[in-house]
């Protein structure tokens, strides 16, 4: 049903005003009383479905409710949260959120090449900045609902911020967001940022990452709140070496684990990273060479390609402990995450 709906509906929209009706239709149905968690009971069981806490993954102090969850960038600013845990996913990732609000890149700035259901983005991180973004945690965690959700916040430099000040950009995010998520996601890979993947040579991401570390510390500490664990999100496109350093740098600076991969500059499709199937072999090759530098501790979060629960198993045998998708969700609708976590939920 919902492939008849995207290929005579979504298909013939622009991909960023059809992303932009889903998105408000999530947030809409998430916050619609009694009727939302009707649906994440008929969707969603496992969220709550305490039998199957032994399949979990434990992370922060916390179950994390199912393996499979939502990548940066669908959600920038926080709104969709409870719809799309009605919708099955485990966990949700929002941002990439900046210190300050900002528009975006000029559109047009979202393309989807359909014969492999892949996807191109130069979105160039829009969205309504840390304080703004911060109000609506606020909102969300003052409700039972919201605490139970599974919560990463993924920040980024602000455009207009030089590269010199980056740490500071990214500080401010943290004292801000830290108090409201889960875990801490600094994107020093996105590349409709000009500049900010040169941020990821480790001697620019060692003071980015242990000002961002001690900005989130002490906003934690001020609000009574455990201690966030602190990631870092890299791209596909390093070399094995200078994987191998940032994995160094994790291990050196005591990180609580990386988010493996963002998008590829890797093609000749036109502008814009590109997501889905194409970078899934990249994608699995870092988490492995991560996994093997790493060693046991650290979390690896795998993203890249992920279509089917076969894919997701080939992350977590390559290294991952948790796995998450966005591009995906555009092919394959709203019940995608449900038969992703109840496969993975039923065999690891």
């Amino acid at each position: 049903m919902y492939r008849f709906v995207f290929r005579h509906v979504f298909q013939k929209m622009d991909p960023e005003v059809a992303h932009t009706w889903v998105h408000r239709g999530i947030t809409v149905a998430g916050k619609v009383p009694f009727v939302a968690p009707l649906v994440q009971r008929a969707v969603a069981s496992y969220i709550d479905d305490t039998t199957l806490d032994d399949r979990r993954i434990e992370f922060a102090g916390r179950r994390v409710p199912a393996p499979f969850g939502l990548a940066g960038g669908f959600d920038k600013d926080a709104h969709a949260v409870l719809g799309l845990t009605m919708l099955g996913f485990g966990f949700v990732e929002i941002g990439t959120v900046t210190a300050r609000p900002q528009p975006g890149n000029d559109k047009p700035r979202m393309w989807r090449d359909v014969a492999d259901e892949s996807l191109r983005n130069r979105m160039g991180f829009n969205n309504r900045g840390a304080q703004e973004v911060a109000h609506s945690l606020r909102a969300l965690r003052s409700t039972a609902r919201g605490r139970k959700v599974f919560l990463g916040v993924n920040i980024g430099k602000s455009k207009v911020t030089p590269p010199h000040e980056a740490a500071a950009d990214y500080a401010t995010s943290a004292s801000l967001l830290a108090p409201y998520a889960d875990y801490l996601v600094v994107n020093v890979s996105s590349p409709n940022t000009p500049g900010l993947r040169d941020l990821q040579a480790v001697e620019s991401l060692r003071p980015i990452l242990a000002t961002t570390r001690e900005a989130a510390d002490t906003a934690t500490r001020a609000a009574g709140r455990r201690r966030v664990p602190l990631l870092v999100k890299i791209a596909p496109d390093l070399a094995d070496d200078d994987v191998v350093q940032v994995a160094q740098l994790v291990t050196e600076l005591e990180l609580d684990g990386v988010v493996a991969v963002n998008t590829t500059i890797n093609h000749d499709r036109g502008p814009g990273g590109l997501s889905g199937p194409p970078e899934r072999q990249r994608g699995l090759e870092v988490v492995r060479l991560l996994r093997q530098t790493l060693g046991d501790g650290p979390m690896i979060m795998g993203v890249g390609g992920i279509s089917t629960a076969q894919d997701a198993t080939a992350y977590f045998h390559a290294g991952a402990n948790l796995v998450q998708g966005y591009t995906g969700f555009v092919y394959n609708g709203p019940l995608w995450a449900r038969r992703i976590n109840k496969a993975l939920l039923g065999t690891r």
